[in-house]
This record gives C-alpha cells, structure tokens and sequence, in this order.
C-alpha cells in the first residue's frame, strides 16, 4: 500500500471512530421496585403494572434506557429485611416502595438512595420525612390516607347495615400506625352509641380466631383496616365475614371485586401510577428531599350488590347513587 494511500485510510478510521462512540447504548438507568405483598397476588401485579406503565408513558423503556430490580415480600417481615439488604446491594439509582412495612426496613440499608413510596400512612408521624412540604432527606413519596377516613368508615357502614348495634375493627398487630385510625374511629364512636373493639392480628389464623370471638354475639359489623396484613389476608377475613354474616367495610375496591361487601377508599394504581412521576424526576436529577408528599386526590365507591343480597341487605338509595362500581 502506498504511504498516500495508507494516510488516507488512517484518517478516516479516526474521523469515523467519534461516530462509532457515539452509537454505543447508553447505560440503562437501574430503578428497585420493592413490594410488601407477594408476587402471585394478581393486586400486587396491578400496582406494580402500573408504575411501570407510568414510566413508560414518561418515555422510559425497559431494556432500552431502564432496568428494573422487583422484590416481592409477601408481608413476611424476615423477608423484608434480608430483601431490603439485597436490593440496596443491588445499587439502583432510585427505589419505589410499596408500603409501610417494607419503608420500615429501608433506613438501616440507606440514608442516600432516592426512595418513592407509593402509599404509607402518616409519614411524619413516622419519622419517614420532616414535614408533606419538605420531606428533607431520601424519602419521599405519597399518602395513602388519612387518619379521618376511619370515621367515614364508620358512618358508611352503618348507612349500609343499620342493623348493626357493635363494630370492630380488623388491625394489624404488625402495623403501629393503625393506631391513629382506631383513634379516630374512638372519636366519633360515642354519636353512634355501640360498642367499639378492635381485634388483631398478624397472620390468617390470629384474624380468623379474633373475628370467631366478636361473632359470638349478633349484629356486629367490621371495618378492614388498611395494612399489608389484612391485605395478604384478606381472604381468609372475608371468608370468616362471610361465614358469620358479618356486615364488613374494606378499604379498597379490590376487596369488593373478590366478594368483600363494600368498599371505600384511595386507588391503588393510580398511586403508582403517580409516584413513576416522582422517579421520573429523581432520574433527571430531582432532589427527593424538595419534592412534597402528595395526598390522595381519587377515591371510589365500590358495592358488591350479590354480597349484599346474601346477606339480606338492602342498599341505601344514597350509596347507590354515589357508588363508582357495582358489582352483580
């Protein structure tokens, strides 16, 4: 090869060589999904089905400019903690959390990765974040409700089975910020003139033994208190409700769409859906310290009429007509 020629070649070999860099993949941002329900339960694959599809929607596609890290914990707190060490371990840029109980086991991991939380009940109250206006530190996220729902808990119960002279509430022994709830349903308690008890638990057999006790005498009626707990178990307490036609108020719409009576209470999806909104941002360099807890802002009316005849009730006109979804 002449010497000309050679020069020639060499020269655009390294005009080309910008050009070929500058082809090479990004390198995919690395975002931990981290879930207290388990990952057979077709609610926990709604809730993280919308997250995803949230991002997505943002232009963040996986495998293409995202990797996501799932782990699910079942509600099993042993679980949480050794999982909550491995997806720290696992170095993503950002985490979203499902709930409470795996929110607890992240500050003995971090103190420095971003983490979303989709729905955690009373994060002041819980040490999770200064203040709703100015979380301060790593943790941010969104509210799933507030104390005061308890009470309309109450007070649509009642409206749909006036028959019902005592209540109880379903708590997770697992779960301290339920406190707060059965606080306000102790508030309020007094104008409806019956007996309040809450009855707790932390697996399928400590609800089913509990809600054996209260149904010993008549025309008591239930409220299910949000936790991973009662919704890892929520068959088995709806199954017990039924078996001892027990008027019962869930907290979401999915409890109603399985055989639950009733339901009132925040969308789940839509929380997630909202929260890949918040890890959009940490990823483009949003601190999560400055970004607000956001409170929830949808709420739904579910009816389930077939449970309702079973159990000879007949649905208030007014329920009817505020009701999102009935279910034949």
């Amino acid at each position: 090869m002449r010497r000309r020629e050679f020069i020639t070649l060499l020269g655009g070999a390294a005009a080309a060589w910008p050009i070929a860099a500058r082809a090479q993949p990004a390198p995919l941002r690395r975002v931990g999904i981290f879930m207290d329900l388990s990952e057979e339960d077709p609610e926990g694959q709604a809730r993280v089905a919308a997250f995803r599809k949230g991002l997505q929607d943002l232009g963040w596609m996986e495998g293409r400019n995202v990797r996501f890290d799932t782990r699910w914990t079942g509600g099993d707190p042993a679980r949480m903690r050794r999982l909550a060490a491995e997806i720290v371990g696992l170095t993503p840029e950002v985490i979203m959390n499902g709930g409470l109980p795996t929110l607890v086991a992240m500050p003995q991991e971090t103190r420095t990765i971003p983490i979303v939380f989709a729905q955690v009940l009373d994060p002041v109250g819980a040490g999770f974040v200064e203040s709703l206006a100015r979380p301060g530190g790593n943790i941010t996220g969104f509210v799933s409700f507030e104390y005061s729902m308890a009470g309309k808990w109450l007070e649509t119960l009642k409206l749909m089975a006036p028959h019902i002279v005592r209540v109880a509430a379903i708590r997770d022994l697992a779960s301290p910020s339920e406190m707060g709830m059965l606080g306000a349903i102790q508030a309020i308690i007094p104008a409806f003139a019956m007996p309040f008890t809450a009855v707790g638990g932390r697996d399928a057999a400590e609800f089913e033994r509990g809600i054996e006790r209260f149904a010993g005498e008549p025309n008591g009626g239930l409220i299910i208190l949000p936790s991973p707990n009662t919704l890892v178990h929520r068959r088995a307490i709806m199954a017990m409700a039924a078996r001892h036609r027990l008027p019962a108020i869930y907290p979401y719409g999915f409890f109603a769409r399985e055989g639950g009576l009733l339901s009132y209470g925040i969308v789940p999806a839509d929380n997630f859906r909202r929260a890949a909104a918040y890890v959009d941002r940490i990823l483009k360099g949003a601190n999560p310290g400055e970004l607000p807890v956001q409170v929830p802002t949808k709420f739904e009316l579910v009816l389930n009429l077939k449970t309702a005849k079973t159990l000879g009730l007949e649905i208030p006109p007014k329920l009817l007509a505020t009701a999102d979804e009935l279910i034949e």
